[in-house]
């Protein structure tokens, strides 16, 4: 199998480490395989790959979107690194309102699936970072949403203050619990 897949502290959140073939031409790596994925538990199909640049001391999140548009998404960066972070929004969950942040950089090569009811960030740690994520569901202004970063209930332990932070990112409301089964999915 070309990926080692690691179940974080948060149920569903999980690492997913490539395995990389070397030789004197470079490097290669598969990146997705669905059958693969689906054997480790992450049998979901991806509708849309968004891509960013950022640099040095910018956060995008936290976000995510509602059911019926709720989406899980696939991480990893293609140059640079960021911290990257996870947050459960499920009512009643035992990790409601904790967070997971792992590193992901072009040089560890790791991605982190993010299921569709955690709000996810990111903290771009080097000069810039290219940043490219599958999401299983395709973007929908009307359903996207999102938590304050710096919400102190949340206690997110970003390895920085941001010096670059959108407008709608600066103005998102503190955490408040979802209840999932009530919006018909997204759990």
């Amino acid at each position: 199998m070309p990926f080692c897949f690691k179940n974080l502290e948060m149920a569903g959140v999980v690492l997913a480490e490539p395995r990389v073939f070397a030789d004197g031409r470079g490097s290669f790596m598969e990146t997705y395989k669905f059958s693969d994925f689906a054997n480790a538990g992450l049998p979901y199909r991806f509708v849309q790959e968004n891509q960013s640049v950022s640099e040095r001391g910018a956060l995008r999140g936290l976000h995510f979107q509602r059911a019926p548009k709720a989406q899980g998404k696939l991480v990893r960066v293609l140059a640079g690194e960021i911290f990257d972070v996870a947050v459960d929004t499920r009512r009643g969950s035992p990790t409601c309102g904790r967070w997971i942040g792992v590193t992901l950089s072009a040089a560890n090569r790791h991605m982190l699936y993010v299921p569709p009811w955690c709000a996810h960030g990111f903290y771009v740690t080097s000069e810039s970072a290219e940043v490219l994520y599958k999401t299983t569901d395709e973007y929908s202004v009307a359903h996207e949403e999102g938590f304050a970063w710096d919400d102190p209930r949340l206690g997110i332990a970003w390895p920085g203050k941001p010096a670059l932070l959108a407008e709608r990112d600066r103005r998102w409301p503190p955490f408040e619990p979802i209840d999932w089964a009530d919006e018909g999915g997204g759990a």
